[in-house]
């Protein structure tokens, strides 16, 4: 008889709760050191909370969960996660969504959005439990040991420089990411960013990789940046490409992540991924131009959750 145990995530589960995740996803870029970080982190109001899924003593899933912020909306939450494959079908991610809509609810949530894989089981899971869908997006795999497109020529007045220039006084590149975050495709509009809450929660991040994010300067002002995570191994994730909206138009994003994706190939990565709003068609032709090509797809699952006490 199988027996399964839901329970809060523990720092020595994230080798496990890693595999869960990026088996058969190679796209999600993701560490142990970060998960362990990201639930250590305290970011006012999220209430973030990791669960993990035992079968017979077995860590095989997890899901992670809080309260969206950095919006002016309010009652918004966000679950994510995933069982190994093999594991599935046995009502541990159903008990792992339950645990997640639960603590959730009682932190006020009565919206929940769930990033489900664009695939027939999956939306299928989701649309039995009372998901409905909304946006879309895509993965994009690029392979770092072909070579890039030519690099078009820098303006005059533009360089291009590592974000650790930034590393004393991140606070002029917060500003270029809360301006364009604020023009990011999706139902939860992120205007209301607090420069905190980008320092405690992007900056700090210890999978960010500040010398292969790559900051586009106009005339000594950060206009654009690519953000760089990484695996520590092979794959690089482009976290954000961020332009202020003042400089659009100038292909600055597109010089920024190209320098990104030339710096991380001569560190030795092999795997570029990204992953765009199938309507944000200008970071799509970008992309293409880089060499991306699609490799996967996910749709945003949206459910409507009772007021605690009801």
């Amino acid at each position: 008889m199988t027996s399964l145990t839901i329970r809060d995530f523990r720092p020595d589960d994230a080798a496990a709760v890693i595999a869960a995740h990026r088996t058969g996803r190679e796209h999600l870029v993701f560490t142990a050191e970060a998960l362990v970080w990201m639930n250590a982190r305290s970011l006012p109001g999220e209430h973030f909370r990791v669960f993990v899924a035992e079968l017979d003593g077995r860590v095989v899933g997890a899901i992670r969960c809080g309260v969206e912020t950095g919006t002016t909306r309010t009652g918004i939450g966000h679950a994510n996660g995933s069982v190994l494959p093999v594991h599935r079908r046995r009502g541990a991610y159903t008990g792992l969504l339950a645990a997640a809509e639960r603590h959730l609810t009682a932190h006020g949530v009565t919206e929940l959005h769930s990033w489900v894989d664009d695939e027939p089981g999956s939306l299928a899971f989701a649309a039995a439990r009372g998901y409905r869908l909304g946006s879309a997006a895509q993965f994009a795999v690029r392979d770092l040991t072909l070579p890039l497109p030519p690099a078009p020529a820098v303006p005059a007045g533009v360089e291009l420089r590592p974000a650790a220039d930034w590393a004393d006084d991140p606070y002029p590149l917060y500003e270029v990411d809360a301006d364009a975050a604020r023009d990011e495709p999706g139902e939860v509009a992120l205007d209301d960013l607090g420069y905190e809450e980008w320092r405690v929660g992007v900056w700090e991040r210890p999978d960010l990789d500040r010398e292969l994010t790559v900051v586009a300067v106009v005339d000594g002002v950060p206009a654009a940046f690519s953000l760089a995570q990484t695996d520590g191994v092979d794959s690089y994730w482009s976290a954000f490409t961020a332009c202020r909206r003042e400089f659009r138009g100038r292909g600055l994003s597109k010089l920024a992540k190209r320098e990104s994706l030339r710096l991380t190939a001569a560190a030795g990565y092999r795997h570029a991924y990204t992953s765009n709003d199938v309507t944000n068609a200008p970071m799509l032709a970008v992309n293409t131009w880089l060499g991306y090509e699609r490799c996967a797809g996910e749709r945003k699952g949206i459910k409507s959750l009772a007021p605690s006490g009801e």
